[in-house]
């Protein structure tokens, strides 16, 4: 299993979408690249995102950067949707170099890549969210999303 971290804007809705893409196994919400270790205190640099665990034998990394690029809007900084602030940028981080490479590869084939804001970083620190934010929309469905409902199940795996 090979583990990176999406940044999309409000964790509710990547989550969300992420847990229902082929070869997905485990989500969980959380803090990319701040500098602390802790959920307490001032903003300290972090991007919201979801710590994303994928059996690479069924997705790869471009296709899982595919499947990202669905739900963002790589041109905007530190916006999507109406969530706006450094905390709402969009990224993709790993400890793993080769992730990196795979994904920056991804971004520099596209014919728009020049004006593409996602940020792609190694992975420095990582933080868990709370657990109210875990698995939030499946628990709130009410609650705000910036991605639209259609596109949150565009992927979901029908159970028999």
């Amino acid at each position: 299993m090979q583990t990176m971290y999406f940044a999309g804007g409000c964790l509710w809705g990547v989550q969300a979408y992420m847990k229902t893409l082929p070869g997905v196994v485990e989500t969980e919400a959380g803090r990319a690249n701040g500098s602390t270790d802790t959920l307490d205190g001032p903003y300290d640099g972090y991007a919201e995102c979801v710590r994303t665990v994928f059996d690479e034998r069924v997705v790869s990394v471009p296709r899982l950067m595919g499947y990202f690029f669905e739900i963002i809007d790589p041109y905007s900084l530190n916006k999507q949707g109406i969530d706006v602030g450094k905390k709402y940028r969009t990224g993709v981080y790993s400890k793993d170099p080769r992730h990196l490479d795979e994904a920056r590869a991804f971004i520099e084939a596209r014919d728009d890549a020049a004006r593409i804001v996602v940020e792609v970083e190694p992975l420095s620190r990582y933080v868990r969210s709370a657990d109210e934010h875990q698995d939030r929309l499946d628990r709130c469905p009410d609650d705000y999303c910036h991605i639209p409902a259609e596109l949150l199940a565009k992927h979901k795996r029908v159970v028999p």
